[in-house]
């Protein structure tokens, strides 16, 4: 028996209002271009509406003028989504604040997740959105999963609650002297002073 292995996300289809709702939110707000527009081939009442969030992958809209937008917030039940996050700079990061109380969007406030920081509001449909900057950035060449999978063996080397900036720095550390070769023999850390 062999696993099916997938390679990454292809994309993400939510269920939207209708097509303006979409349009303002995933550009006008997160400034995701829209890039493609057909019909839902499964239901040709519905628009299907493509938006490049800048990493490769598509995020799309089922949309249905027919269809209002609700604030309530979207079921967390069992199979539901939860949230769905999205990576923004730093430099974004300190601005998101700022930008969502200019349009009056509710909001939590930044959040330390130690190895990144996070902030959570609602679409016009009531999906959590969470914006999140990482605290890092892995060697050339190593993916970002790779980074997170050793510095969660640090921390659970050290008995600690979370991973934390110790962690990832450590762990960089780690993967960068496993990654690169040198000339030296000794490749521990020294005081040159």
């Amino acid at each position: 028996m062999q696993k099916i292995q997938v390679q990454g996300i292809h994309h993400i289809t939510l269920v939207g209002a209708d097509r303006q709702t979409s349009i303002d939110f995933w550009e006008g707000l997160l400034g995701m271009p829209f890039v493609f527009e057909q019909p839902n081939l499964d239901d040709g009442q519905q628009s299907h509406l493509y938006f490049d969030p800048g990493d490769g992958r598509l995020i799309t809209i089922f949309t249905d003028e027919q269809r209002r937008p609700s604030s309530t917030p979207a079921p967390q039940d069992i199979g539901c989504v939860h949230h769905l996050a999205l990576t923004v700079s730093l430099a974004t990061f300190r601005q998101v604040v700022e930008r969502l109380d200019e349009r009056g969007i509710t909001h939590s406030g930044p959040k330390d997740r130690g190895f990144m920081d996070s902030i959570y509001f609602r679409d016009p449909l009531g999906l959590l959105i969470e914006l999140a900057c990482y605290r890092f950035t892995p060697p050339e060449g190593v993916p970002m999963g790779q980074v997170m999978l050793e510095a969660h063996k640090l921390r659970l080397a050290r008995g600690d609650y979370n991973i934390q900036e110790i962690h990832l720095a450590d762990a960089i550390e780690n993967l960068t002297r496993s990654s690169r070769q040198s000339l030296s023999d000794d490749r521990s850390p020294k005081n040159p002073y």
